[in-house]
């Protein structure tokens, strides 16, 4: 199963490797107005983290912000995807092997979360940026409502004394829709790790089980939702090429030279900077629409 698994990894990999690559190729002598170093540095650090479990959407999202890197928000979810696709599948390379989950479970929700994000990037890649601004917002604000949980213990709490290492029945159907729900999800900003840990503990399944899940179900939708981002030329390139060495870096340094370490606090101020972001995209979406409303009275 690791190996089939690890196969199409491989090959959804390679599909978008090359099809970015070309595009790269394409608008070499126009790649785009922002600076890679940034995007590099961002990259690192998000990858490096995400690596530890703290997930890389809503702290990629906070370094652009913080940066100004991206002059157009409506860029955001597709440079997010495809900057993040390679970093998040060498994760998934060093840590599939570690748990040991049930082939069914694994391989329905992953081809689940699949084509949840083939069916978001669709409507997502075709959205105007005051829309994308209100679905990033909402989406930082569910993401640090379950960051809190999970630093509170919340989500511990929902996987104590769960053993399983597989779903059946019912509870199996309602995983590979969630997945689905999740993957669409991934493709406006909101991160797969946090919610996908909380509906496997509450599923009933050993929390352990969560980590090959999630990581392997970001690593599988992600080049499937970027072909879509970058077939309609809504992502920044120079944000993909950026992200994507920084992350690997990041995930290499993550693995060999961290066993452990106390992100508590890290992760507090993280959140609280999330929601802030989160409220000010919202606000910045709300000014927009009551801009064009002003100027419809005026045209009137």
């Amino acid at each position: 199963m690791v190996t089939a698994i690890l196969t199409l990894l491989t090959v959804l990999g390679g599909t978008f490797a090359i099809y970015l690559i070309k595009d790269l190729i394409a608008h070499k002598k126009n790649l785009g107005p922002e600076k890679t170093l940034t995007a590099l540095i961002v990259g690192f650090i998000t990858d490096f983290f995400d690596t530890l479990g703290i997930g890389c959407f809503a702290t990629t999202t906070l370094g652009f912000k913080v940066s100004k890197f991206l002059k157009n928000d409506n860029l955001l979810p597709g440079t997010l995807n495809a900057g993040h696709t390679i970093p998040v599948i060498l994760e998934a390379f060093l840590f599939i092997t570690v748990v040991k989950v049930e082939a069914l479970t694994l391989s329905s929700m992953v081809i689940a979360a699949m084509l949840g994000s083939w069916l978001g990037a669709k409507t997502v890649s075709k959205l105007p940026e005051k829309k994308i601004q209100r679905a990033m917002g909402i989406a930082l604000a569910v993401t640090a409502i379950i960051m809190t949980l999970k630093q509170l213990h919340i989500l511990d709490l929902l996987g104590q004394g769960n053993k399983a290492m597989g779903l059946s029945g019912t509870f199996l159907i309602i995983a590979i829709i969630g997945n689905f729900i999740l993957g669409a999800l991934m493709t406006a900003g909101i991160g797969l790790y946090a919610p996908c840990m909380a509906m496997v503990y509450m599923l009933g399944l050993n929390p352990l089980v969560a980590f090959p899940i999630m990581m392997t179900s970001c690593s599988a939708l992600m080049p499937v939702a970027s072909l879509e981002f970058i077939k309609n030329d809504r992502y920044s390139r120079k944000g993909a090429i950026g992200l994507t060495i920084g992350g690997v870096l990041g995930v290499i340094v993550a693995v060999k030279f961290v066993t452990s370490l106390d992100l508590t606090i890290l992760t507090w101020v993280i959140i609280a900077v999330v929601m802030y972001t989160s409220i000010s995209m919202i606000k910045s979406s709300c000014r927009k629409t009551a801009a064009t409303l002003v100027e419809m009275k005026q045209g009137a």
